[in-house]
């Protein structure tokens, strides 16, 4: 493979999007190459950033999510909520900083408030 084409932010031409561009018009790559990338520059010497760009037209549909799908999310959901010290629904995600609820994390913070 060649190299890509490589075209400056907001200039890429008609017909190619980048992947979350494809997501908001209910699309997904389908297992076709990237076929050319676009560049932000950054300033202070930081390498520019890339986004991949993909054909709009080979494109296909998001495949619809699936009563099974759509559970095995909750419950994905409701793990990063669950404390591992205390296992009650903490309301919020789990910082991994952290690895528990706040209470747990700093139960002496707690005791002094109360």
């Amino acid at each position: 493979m060649g190299a890509l084409p490589v075209y400056p932010w907001r200039l890429a031409p008609d017909g190619l999007a980048t992947l979350r561009q494809l997501r908001a018009l209910g699309l997904r790559p389908g297992g076709q190459d990237v076929v050319a990338q676009i560049e932000r520059p950054r300033r202070r010497g930081r390498p520019p950033l890339v986004a991949y760009l993909y054909r709009i037209d080979q494109a296909r549909p998001v495949r619809p999510m699936t009563p099974a799908k759509w559970a095995a999310l909750e419950r994905a959901n409701t793990a990063r909520r669950t404390c591992p010290a205390c296992r009650r629904d903490a309301g919020y995600v789990i910082p991994a900083a952290l690895g528990m609820c706040t209470p747990c994390a700093y139960p002496d913070d707690q005791a002094a408030a109360a």
